[in-house]
């Protein structure tokens, strides 16, 4: 019998193999798009919803889907609700008028 901990393992490697091998690959230099613009964008996250664009050889940019960019979004409002959730629960807000938070906001 397989170990199931033994095909994780696996099929983790095999995505972090994958993901390192594409994003290899999913560069675009400064001056290429300068040249094809939209369309070499469009041909870089047809594989991946990612892409990175190169100046002087170095990545300087990210260039994301709208899906994978409103899915990040989605990631990070989700752990502001978290966050929010687990300060109600652990007492951790005040409450205080619109004029009080104004001024502790300014003091910091």
């Amino acid at each position: 019998m397989i170990d199931n901990r033994y095909l994780h393992k696996v099929r983790f490697n095999g995505i972090i193999y994958s993901t390192i091998n594409n994003t290899m690959n999913n560069t675009i230099t400064a001056q290429d798009l300068k040249t094809r613009g939209a369309q070499v964008l469009s041909e870089k996250t047809r594989k991946n919803s990612e892409a990175f664009i190169t100046v002087r050889g170095e990545k300087s940019y990210v260039v994301l889907t709208i899906n994978k960019y409103n899915y990040f979004r989605e990631c990070e409002l989700e752990a502001a609700l978290k966050e929010s959730e687990s300060d109600l629960a652990t007492g951790k807000f005040a409450v205080q008028t619109p004029e009080e938070h104004v001024k502790e906001i300014e003091n910091v």
